[in-house]
């Protein structure tokens, strides 16, 4: 066999064993993000995800069971990528003001590479609430990881909390939607450093 199902009961893929059939799984995810992202969940097709990937449709059958299936499955794929991407620009030594400019960098480069993410992850709400909803806590819980060793270091302010975590995605979100998505009209770097001093004036230690 290819492939075989996933204990993962989150995973809504059938896992490869194969390097080819990873290359395959791989092209339909690429392929669904392109097809959800320019027609729509509801618009979209099993045999226009299978067109733009290259594959037979009966290999989508051999990894996904439905289209629901590898929606679910490309919500958690493309959350994983944003925290891979994320994660590969900051080092653990890293200062954590320094962590948190890098970490809005890299997203508003991946957000501009791949503007789908928006309609794709609005999308989930209605969809797959649940998908939608882990995607946001567990990016969530990634962030208040960091800003409790950024509190530990002594670079952020006593007390931080989940609120603080959701409140900085929550400006990440819209940065990335007003100038990744929307327009890339002013550099990313700097949009990442305003975002920086906002953050300095707002939980950094006092006197810093």
């Amino acid at each position: 066999m290819a492939a075989t199902q996933s204990n993962d009961p989150g995973d809504h893929a059938k896992v490869p064993r194969t390097a080819r059939g990873r290359e395959t799984l791989r092209k339909l995810l690429d392929a669904a993000a392109l097809e959800f992202g320019e027609k729509g969940f509801h618009e979209a097709s099993i045999s226009g995800i299978t067109r733009r990937a290259g594959t037979a449709l009966g290999s989508f059958y051999t990894y996904f069971e439905s289209k629901d299936a590898i929606f679910r499955a490309l919500v958690k794929d493309m959350s994983a990528q944003v925290a891979r991407q994320v994660g590969e620009a900051v080092a653990p030594e890293t200062a954590a003001f320094d962590i948190e400019r890098a970490a809005l960098h890299s997203f508003l480069d991946f957000a501009r590479e791949h503007k789908e993410i928006y309609r794709i992850i609005d999308e989930a709400e209605f969809v797959d609430p649940t998908s939608f909803r882990q995607h946001y806590e567990t990016t969530a819980v990634r962030i208040l990881d960091r800003l409790h060793k950024g509190e530990a270091d002594g670079e952020f302010r006593d007390g931080m909390e989940e609120a603080h975590a959701w409140a900085l995605m929550g400006m990440n979100v819209f940065l990335g939607l007003r100038f990744s998505v929307w327009s890339e009209s002013c550099d990313a770097e700097r949009i990442a450093g305003l975002a920086n001093d906002m953050l300095r004036s707002g939980i950094g230690r006092s006197g810093d």
